[in-house]
Protein backbone atom coordinates (compact mmCIF):
# COMPACT_ATOMS: atom_id res chain seq x y z
CA UNK A 1 0.00 0.00 0.00
CA UNK A 2 1.43 3.40 -0.88
CA UNK A 3 1.51 6.31 1.37
CA UNK A 4 -1.04 8.79 1.69
CA UNK A 5 1.25 11.67 0.93
CA UNK A 6 2.37 10.03 -2.02
CA UNK A 7 -1.03 10.02 -3.76
CA UNK A 8 -2.69 13.10 -2.09
CA UNK A 9 -2.05 17.23 -2.65
CA UNK A 10 -2.22 18.95 0.57
CA UNK A 11 -3.59 22.69 0.75
CA UNK A 12 -4.55 24.87 3.78
CA UNK A 13 -7.24 27.39 2.91
CA UNK A 14 -8.15 30.71 4.26
CA UNK A 15 -10.89 32.99 3.95
CA UNK A 16 -11.57 36.75 4.28
CA UNK A 17 -13.35 39.90 3.45
CA UNK A 18 -12.56 43.48 2.66
CA UNK A 19 -14.73 46.76 1.68
CA UNK A 20 -13.85 47.58 -1.68
CA UNK A 21 -15.21 50.25 -4.46
CA UNK A 22 -14.47 49.59 -8.17
CA UNK A 23 -16.00 50.40 -11.82
CA UNK A 24 -16.28 48.52 -14.96
CA UNK A 25 -15.62 51.20 -17.43
CA UNK A 26 -16.50 48.88 -20.21
CA UNK A 27 -19.85 47.43 -18.94
CA UNK A 28 -22.04 45.96 -21.58
CA UNK A 29 -25.58 47.16 -22.48
CA UNK A 30 -28.05 46.21 -20.02
CA UNK A 31 -25.31 46.63 -17.20
CA UNK A 32 -24.20 50.22 -17.73
CA UNK A 33 -24.20 51.35 -13.84
CA UNK A 34 -21.39 49.22 -13.00
CA UNK A 35 -19.61 51.74 -15.43
CA UNK A 36 -19.56 53.88 -12.12
CA UNK A 37 -17.83 53.40 -8.91
CA UNK A 38 -19.78 51.10 -6.83
CA UNK A 39 -19.32 49.34 -3.56
CA UNK A 40 -18.53 45.52 -2.75
CA UNK A 41 -17.82 43.26 -0.07
CA UNK A 42 -15.25 41.64 -1.60
CA UNK A 43 -15.01 37.81 0.10
CA UNK A 44 -11.81 36.01 -0.78
CA UNK A 45 -10.68 32.67 -0.58
CA UNK A 46 -7.03 31.30 -0.90
CA UNK A 47 -6.06 28.20 -0.61
CA UNK A 48 -2.01 27.43 -0.82
CA UNK A 49 0.43 23.71 -1.36
CA UNK A 50 2.07 22.38 1.90
CA UNK A 51 3.99 20.06 2.11
CA UNK A 52 3.78 18.05 5.51
CA UNK A 53 0.73 17.35 7.75
CA UNK A 54 1.90 19.84 11.04
CA UNK A 55 1.25 22.84 10.10
CA UNK A 56 3.81 24.24 8.15
CA UNK A 57 2.21 27.41 7.16
CA UNK A 58 -0.13 28.70 9.83
CA UNK A 59 -4.03 29.36 9.27
CA UNK A 60 -3.92 32.35 11.19
CA UNK A 61 -0.70 33.91 10.43
CA UNK A 62 -1.48 33.14 6.84
CA UNK A 63 -4.92 34.46 7.22
CA UNK A 64 -3.37 38.01 8.52
CA UNK A 65 -0.69 37.87 5.78
CA UNK A 66 -3.27 38.07 3.26
CA UNK A 67 -5.40 40.54 5.00
CA UNK A 68 -2.53 42.94 5.09
CA UNK A 69 -2.31 42.81 1.32
CA UNK A 70 -5.76 43.65 0.92
CA UNK A 71 -5.99 46.73 2.93
CA UNK A 72 -6.41 49.16 -0.21
CA UNK A 73 -10.20 49.32 -0.34
CA UNK A 74 -9.99 51.55 -3.86
CA UNK A 75 -9.53 48.41 -6.67
CA UNK A 76 -10.23 51.28 -9.50
CA UNK A 77 -11.65 49.48 -12.37
CA UNK A 78 -10.42 45.96 -11.36
CA UNK A 79 -12.22 42.81 -11.84
CA UNK A 80 -12.22 40.01 -9.03
CA UNK A 81 -10.03 38.07 -12.18
CA UNK A 82 -7.60 41.18 -12.12
CA UNK A 83 -7.62 41.46 -8.14
CA UNK A 84 -6.70 37.56 -8.19
CA UNK A 85 -3.63 38.14 -10.52
CA UNK A 86 -2.59 40.98 -8.48
CA UNK A 87 -2.98 38.85 -4.88
CA UNK A 88 -1.03 35.99 -6.37
CA UNK A 89 1.87 37.92 -7.45
CA UNK A 90 2.46 39.12 -4.24
CA UNK A 91 1.48 35.25 -2.63
CA UNK A 92 3.72 33.60 -5.46
CA UNK A 93 6.72 35.73 -4.55
CA UNK A 94 6.65 35.06 -0.86
CA UNK A 95 5.67 31.53 -0.76
CA UNK A 96 7.35 30.44 -4.25
CA UNK A 97 7.25 27.04 -6.05
CA UNK A 98 3.46 26.68 -4.73
CA UNK A 99 0.18 25.82 -6.14
CA UNK A 100 -2.45 28.84 -5.30
CA UNK A 101 -5.80 28.82 -6.02
CA UNK A 102 -8.14 32.24 -5.29
CA UNK A 103 -11.30 32.75 -5.60
CA UNK A 104 -12.78 36.23 -4.97
CA UNK A 105 -16.03 37.22 -5.26
CA UNK A 106 -18.76 40.61 -5.24
CA UNK A 107 -20.88 40.03 -2.20
CA UNK A 108 -20.64 36.63 -1.85
CA UNK A 109 -22.26 36.05 -5.31
CA UNK A 110 -20.88 36.47 -8.26
CA UNK A 111 -17.04 36.07 -8.44
CA UNK A 112 -13.95 34.47 -10.18
CA UNK A 113 -11.82 31.21 -9.55
CA UNK A 114 -8.53 30.61 -10.40
CA UNK A 115 -5.72 27.83 -10.29
CA UNK A 116 -2.12 29.13 -10.29
CA UNK A 117 -0.10 25.11 -10.59
CA UNK A 118 3.23 25.11 -10.39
Amino acid sequence: MRPVSSISQMMIFIKTQFEGIHSYPDAPEGVEFLKHSHRHMFHVRVWIDVFHNDREIEFILFKRYVESLLKDGNMNHKSCEMISDDLFALIGGTYPNRNIWIEISEDDENGSYKQYNV
